[in-house]
């Protein structure tokens, strides 16, 4: 547990670091005011692209913005959804930017889409697996979860460009349209960004994890 805790620190340190620099710059571009709320700046980018009918939705939550590929609904938090702020355009942008993905088949969001079940299985039967293997000290099956955590991997090493490319669309869009000017775009660059270390902090989590029980199997560790 020891060198499995060594092994993910970075990591650790990573994240929390992301996720404090994601409160502070969010709250400081909360304060400033921006032309349109969040859902007016999703829908001004929406049509725009050509995507009047990928609906905006009003959803409870804190940050719980996301778009939803299946059924082509674009749903902001409340606080996204009805603040005019820099930081509640930048976010819903940035959602809009993946509904663009999705509606240009951008090739990593399809990717990424695909192997949504198979990291979210993995992510379960993986550990479940490794675990047992490693108390019966059954290599096969130790190899077997291995590679259902790989899934996992895999899922944070696709998730990290289509991230980076909704948060590229989003302030190209956000510039194009008039909603915010260079300035202000500043302020919502901050935003995206600290929210885009989260993804790196939790893709590197996962690497070390997987090399971590790649330790295990290959006999490298005894804790």
């Amino acid at each position: 547990m020891l060198m499995y805790l060594l092994f993910i620190a970075p990591a650790v340190l990573l994240g929390m670091w992301a996720q404090m620099r994601v409160r502070s710059t969010y709250a400081q571009a909360q304060r400033l005011a921006a032309p349109l709320s969040g859902a007016a700046a999703a829908r001004h980018i929406l049509d725009s692209a050509g995507l009047g009918s990928v609906d905006i939705e009003q959803v409870p939550g804190r940050l719980s913005d996301h778009y939803d590929p299946r059924h082509k609904v674009l749903r902001l938090s409340s606080e996204v959804y009805q603040s005019r702020s820099l930081a509640a355009v930048g976010i819903a942008a940035h959602e809009a930017g993946h509904a663009i993905q999705d509606a240009t088949a951008y090739a990593p969001l399809v990717v990424r889409n695909a192997a949504v079940p198979a990291a979210g299985f993995g992510s379960g039967a993986g550990f479940l697996l490794i675990f047992v293997g490693a108390i019966l000290h059954f290599g096969p099956l130790l190899l077997l979860g291995i590679g259902l955590f790989g899934c996992v991997v895999f899922f944070q090493l696709v998730n990290l460009p289509v991230e980076f490319n909704a948060s590229s669309r989003a302030k190209a869009q956000l510039v194009r349209l008039g909603v915010v000017n260079q300035q202000e775009l500043a302020y919502v660059d901050k935003v995206l960004d600290a929210a885009a270390w989260t993804y790196v902090a939790a893709t590197l989590q996962a690497i070390m994890t997987l090399l971590y029980y790649i330790m295990i199997f290959t006999g490298g560790s005894r804790d």
